[in-house]
């Protein structure tokens, strides 16, 4: 899960993970969150996902973070966004309420994780393996400002059937990672097998999408 592995995938097209349209649980759990209008999410991994362009259109300021231009590129252009690019170690896309760092999620710094008020994960956690987990865990525990909810989806199957990305990331581990500052409530469990011909073709007989609130300790 080195950065190239996901430079080469773009640049092949091999984007299987990526969604044409506003991920339904998203749209089904984000107002639990409730946030003040205004605020700031940060959406780590986030592609060229169509849930920025919804996280902006409910009045909220979103920050993404993508390690690969070709997805950054587009990501603007499909959205039919014209961004100012401000040139640093990590190149920052802008337009509109929408931003989006291109680089290493762990090269990001801190003061922009810090500043968002949420998170929202649906295909940062299960795109990485278990020792990158733990670092990814580590890193938004220690950037992200008190207070900070989390919104988490994850995906739960046999691993021993299938390779990732994506990974599954069962129940005791999501609350393994994140409990020294958050508290992990499973808000949904939906059988998503019969939606991804790709993954019954590997074997796969059980395929579930698990939504998680994480609600801070402070």
């Amino acid at each position: 899960m080195e950065p190239e592995f996901w430079l080469e995938r773009w640049r092949n097209g091999q984007i299987g993970f990526h969604r044409e349209t506003v991920h339904p649980l998203l749209a089904r759990f984000w107002p639990g969150l409730d946030l003040t209008p205004g605020s700031r999410v940060f959406v780590p991994l986030c592609g060229k996902s169509r849930d920025l362009q919804w996280l902006a259109a409910q009045g909220y300021r979103v920050t993404g973070v993508e390690i690969s231009p070709l997805a950054v590129e587009a990501f603007f252009r499909e959205s039919g966004l014209e961004p100012e690019i401000e040139e640093g170690p990590l190149p920052c896309w802008r337009a509109g309420a929408i931003e989006i760092y291109c680089g290493d999620f762990f090269a990001l710094p801190t003061a922009v994780i810090g500043d968002c008020a949420a998170v929202y994960d649906r295909a940062a956690l299960v795109a990485l393996p278990p020792a990158m987990r733990l670092a990814y865990a580590a890193r938004l525990r220690e950037a992200l400002a008190p207070g900070t909810r989390i919104l988490l989806v994850t995906l739960e199957y046999p691993q021993a059937r299938m390779a990732g990305p994506p990974f599954s990331v069962e129940a005791d581990e999501v609350r393994s990672l994140f409990a020294p500052t958050h508290v992990p409530r499973c808000l949904a469990r939906e059988d998503v097998l019969e939606a991804h011909e790709r993954f019954r073709a590997q074997g796969l007989d059980r395929l579930e999408e698990v939504v998680w609130r994480l609600d801070p300790l402070t």
